[in-house]
């Protein structure tokens, strides 16, 4: 989850740049598409082409459809908001996710990891303002609807790890957002300028790379104990947001910031904790 986590930043860091040449959609379309070449070198060096038609098409149509509004809510966002302010409302996510787990994978969360979630949520709050006015802005929203795909995308997804190959889930989600995000950018498409080569190439490594990373995380671990290392993405975003944009989170985004980074510094250390005492 480190790893894909700082694929995935660099990766918003390309989308951010495109977002303001391009539409939302279209950027999504651009990620998907970018690393699709990737994506079948992948399949073929695994040998995964073969039983590719046999998955859980309900679950996989679902991912598929989940992926385009999440990328396009996303890139809609970081137009007008920073990569911190927009990663510190999207840690929402960890806590939709934690309880989905409950509900659908029958996973059991303890009172101190619900506390602990509940702080960091709170640290959110803080982050989106007092007033509310952080998270009534239509880039907040489109980011907090971003959230919610994400989240229940990753309980699909650990869902199709009991029958699906981790290659497969990635692949048809890849090729679902490639082409349905194609046909509802296709009106509106804007030609992509040769000087964004470098921007397309970027977006598509570091998509793969962080594709690969999270599947295997949600495939292999519990996705409510998963969940909380995505808050090092904060990191990524102040240190991205300053060097190519000078800009630092204001107070609001720090104090929130220190709430969720302690919450979730709690949840790993009680995470190595409990399995320090199952396997002593």
């Amino acid at each position: 989850m480190l790893i894909a986590v700082a694929m995935f930043s660099l990766m918003d860091t390309a989308m951010k740049l495109l977002s303001q040449h391009y539409p939302a959609v279209q950027v999504a379309a651009l990620r998907a598409l970018s690393s699709l070449p990737l994506m079948v070198g992948y399949l073929a060096w695994r040998g995964a082409f073969r039983n590719i038609m046999k998955v859980r098409w309900s679950l996989q149509v679902l991912r598929g459809v989940l992926g385009i509004a999440m990328l396009g809510m996303f890139a809609f966002g970081l137009r007008n908001l920073s990569l911190a302010e927009a990663y510190t409302i999207f840690f929402i996510a960890p806590a939709l996710i934690t309880a989905l787990s409950v509900v659908f994978l029958k996973e059991t969360v303890e009172a101190p990891r619900w506390i602990a979630i509940g702080v960091g949520l709170a640290g959110v709050l803080v982050v989106l303002r007092p007033t509310g006015e952080g998270m009534l802005t239509l880039g907040g929203l489109a980011i907090l609807g971003s959230a919610v795909a994400y989240a229940v995308s990753a309980i699909a997804a650990r869902i199709l790890a009991r029958t699906d190959r981790s290659e497969h889930v990635m692949f048809w989600l890849i090729l679902m957002i490639a082409v349905g995000a194609s046909i509802i950018a296709a009106p509106n498409w804007v030609a992509v300028r040769a000087s964004d080569a470098w921007l397309l190439v970027g977006l598509a490594i570091s998509g793969f790379l962080g594709q690969i990373a999270i599947t295997e995380a949600f495939s292999s671990g519990e996705a409510s104990s998963v969940a909380p290392f995505e808050y090092s993405a904060l990191a990524w975003g102040v240190a991205i947001d300053w060097m190519l944009w000078q800009t630092l989170p204001d107070h609001y985004t720090l104090v929130g910031a220190a709430i969720i980074i302690g919450s979730g510094i709690y949840l790993i250390r009680h995470e190595k904790v409990h399995a320090e005492s199952e396997h002593p």
